[in-house]
């Protein structure tokens, strides 16, 4: 890899900016692109290989006018925050990083949140607002409110409502959810923002126990971060 491409890759890994490396093999040449736009007329051939490495995280060698280019994705690593330390929260915990996820739990309920529930899990006892300014939602970054109270989820909620998370999802039955609705509205959020929010949280497998909560929370995120819905 050019020493120029090398230096602009690391400096979009540390920015959490996804990006694209494109190589042409019979020349050597190479260039980086961080949005399928930035293709020119001439690399249209390349524009649908671009957009899968960006969604999928998978290189391809894709045959051109201008002979075999490899497409190596380089993007940022998927991340969840979690908003409330219950049950259900320790089997998502799980299985998030069993996906590649990046987790951390954030609860400012000191009992509900030890690092013996969550072993070897990033915690934070910040309020969710500020845990998750600190935190720097991003479009690889889910944000997940689990706590059923208010005070912690609406604020999670606003926080991740503000930003280009990929997966917003909030515990609650659909009364909860009509409740939260009308508060959001009250915040000043309007339809488009809210219909975000995936809630009830999770795919509707008839998950009951927490360990199937967390099942259906984690197969929507992955549904999610793959744009399959």
């Amino acid at each position: 890899m050019k020493s120029r491409n090398l230096e602009a890759l690391l400096a979009s890994q540390a920015a959490r900016r996804p990006i694209v490396r494109l190589v042409w093999l019979s020349t050597g040449d190479e260039r980086l692109v961080s949005d399928v736009a930035e293709l020119t007329a001439a690399e249209d051939d390349l524009a649908d290989a671009v957009g899968s490495a960006f969604v999928d995280d998978e290189g391809a060698l894709v045959e051109t006018a201008r002979g075999p280019v490899f497409v190596q994705p380089f993007n940022p690593s998927p991340r969840l925050a979690i908003v409330g330390a219950v049950h259900i929260a320790q089997s998502l915990c799980a299985l998030a990083r069993d996906l590649g996820h990046a987790v951390v739990v954030i609860d400012p309920r000191r009992g509900f949140l030890t690092e013996a529930r969550f072993p070897g899990v990033e915690i934070s006892h910040a309020w969710p607002d500020e845990a998750l300014a600190a935190f720097g939602l991003d479009a690889r970054s889910a944000v997940v409110t689990l706590s059923h109270d208010p005070k912690l989820d609406d604020p999670a909620l606003h926080s991740a409502l503000r930003s280009n998370c990929y997966y917003i999802g909030a515990l609650g039955s659909r009364r909860t959810q009509e409740k939260r609705r009308t508060r959001l509205v009250e915040a000043g959020f309007d339809d488009a923002a809210i219909a975000r929010i995936h809630g009830p949280v999770g795919l509707d497998i008839g998950a009951g126990s927490p360990a199937e909560i967390g099942l259906s929370i984690a197969a929507e995120l992955t549904a999610c971060l793959r744009k399959r819905r």
